[in-house]
């Protein structure tokens, strides 16, 4: 007889209330959540040392193991035997499952007894020794069998799982246990995250931790939350960007910083947006731009070695090769290649962009000039046809508010923005260091806000006193951690790499 994991066919309620009771009794005989048992070994680390061997090998061997795991298969083989299949979080290595055997001459009546009334999802310690079936199935042999934590409520279905999306978004710790491609998707990103600190080390960046709560949100254009700090009494926001603060840093003499940083943007939910999501933002003095993109271009190419494997990946069934140098094109020029039947002077003509737009259905901000309304443009032509990695370079002064203008092209300034697969991945620019010219940049934008432009900035008065102090030059840029790893572990929504997403509240 098999029982798997499909026994949630039955009234949920009832299979609940059937475990509470096997619980009961396990409270009445002071064996309920024990916390003596300390496994030595992982189900992966045994198939990879152990899995090639013969059955002669693993018999003279004689190879002890202490293991603890999640049932997710019980087989009764007759009255005297039972098989049942453990799982771990070893999986990223190896096969994170192990089967056990269980007999009556070698694990004793009472283990066997009650790996009768085990249920699917209990968590078990087993100490055995390691054979192999007679279909060369690498198991432990148990000597000792304990329940560890009592499973009060089924498993899903193990060949559909958590069949609705949402319910996997809501309950992630039911989709780790069931899924291993979920569990594959949050070990890359552990291991994107480390790739990416090791690499700032290598170079010599300090990692550094930054206020999550502001007075005035600055560092990107952005809509904030909006709190309230009662022992101050004052308003507060919840961060948007760490910039500001980091550039302080660079003011305070440190010359390389960088912190991955949970940021905030009070804006809409949507297969690319989370409202909360994670940046690995930096600054070098002494660079600019175009070192910034080279640095940027190696961190990202590292962190994808690292967590896939290769550099060369699969997105959506289609081919991402990020081995090779990065394209670089300016708004313009991208327009030009993706919607060519624009001639030059149309896309300097202020009247004629602004008729344009409107055929999109994009409303320009009222004093809008000519840079960003060919960044607005650029958004609905080419944007999303930038596959391979690209950087867009030069925007307008207007709509860079923090970047530092270039010394040869009026209205421009040395900044950038990384696009692949047709979204953006990251932001940089020379940073500007002239506490005048910031503060005028900030004024202006404060006239935007009053004209009703919600994502424009705040004047920040001490920045811009950090900024009289004297800041070198420097470089600094932002990469969205969220995005990136949807492109490394090709999941088509940011839901997919967050482990607990926002949701709207369960009815």
């Amino acid at each position: 007889m098999t029982t798997d994991i499909q026994e949630q066919a039955p009234d949920e309620n009832k299979i609940i209330l059937e475990r509470r009771a096997k619980l009961a009794l396990l409270r009445e005989q002071g064996i309920a959540f024990p916390n003596d048992f300390r496994p030595q070994h992982k189900a992966a680390d045994l198939h990879l040392a152990h899995g090639t061997k013969t059955r002669e090998e693993l018999e003279e061997l004689n190879i002890e193991v202490v293991l603890a795991g999640r049932m997710m298969l019980k087989r009764e083989a007759g009255k005297k035997a039972a098989f049942a299949t453990l799982q771990d979080a070893s999986g990223a290595r190896a096969d994170g499952r192990i089967q056990i055997y269980v007999t009556l001459d070698k694990t004793g009546v009472a283990a066997m007894e009650a790996l009768h009334h085990y249920d699917l999802g209990d968590i078990l310690g087993v100490t055995g020794t390691l054979f192999k079936t007679k279909t060369d199935e690498l198991t432990i042999k148990a000597t000792g069998l304990r329940l560890i934590t009592k499973s009060l409520r089924p498993l899903p279905d193990k060949f559909h799982g958590l069949a609705d999306q949402e319910t996997k978004y809501r309950q992630r710790y039911v989709d780790l246990i069931m899924s291993e491609e979920t569990r594959r998707t949050f070990k890359a990103r552990t291991a994107a995250l480390s790739s990416i600190r090791r690499f700032m080390e290598k170079n010599e960046f300090m990692e550094v931790e930054t206020p999550m709560l502001h007075a005035i949100p600055g560092g990107a254009t952005a809509k904030p939350f909006i709190t309230h700090h009662n022992a101050l009494d004052m308003q507060m926001f919840l961060r948007i960007a760490p910039e500001l603060y980091l550039k302080r840093l660079i003011v305070g003499g440190f010359d390389r910083v960088f912190e991955v940083n949970r940021s905030f943007r009070n804006e809409g939910v949507s297969q690319r947006h989370n409202p909360e999501f994670t940046m690995m933002e930096f600054y070098a003095a002494y660079v600019d731009y175009q070192w910034l993109m080279d640095f940027t271009e190696a961190v990202i190419r590292q962190a994808v070695i690292d967590a896939h494997g290769t550099a060369k990946l699969t997105y959506g069934g289609r081919e991402l090769d990020l081995s090779v140098p990065f394209h670089r094109l300016t708004i313009v020029a991208a327009i030009n290649k993706f919607a060519p039947h624009y001639t030059n002077a149309q896309l300097h003509d202020i009247e004629f962009l602004k008729t344009e737009l409107q055929t999109f259905g994009v409303k320009p901000f009222p004093g809008a000039g000519v840079g960003a309304l060919q960044l607005a443009l650029f958004e609905e032509t080419a944007e999303a046809q930038l596959w391979e990695p690209t950087y867009i370079i030069d925007y307008p002064v207007e709509v860079s508010p923090l970047a530092r203008a270039s010394d040869t092209e009026p209205g421009i300034t040395e900044r950038f923005e990384l696009f692949m697969v047709g979204r953006e991945i990251a932001n940089g620019f020379s940073e500007l260091n002239d506490a005048e010219d910031q503060s005028a940049r900030f004024l202006a934008q404060v006239a935007n806000k009053d004209a009703g432009d919600e994502e424009a900035m705040y004047y920040d008065a001490d920045y811009i006193r950090a900024l009289e102090y004297g800041m070198p030059p420097a470089g600094g840029c932002g990469i969205g951690i969220d995005r990136l790893m949807m492109i490394i572990t090709d999941s088509p929504n940011i839901r997919d790499v967050i482990l607990f997403p926002h949701l709207r509240r369960e009815e």
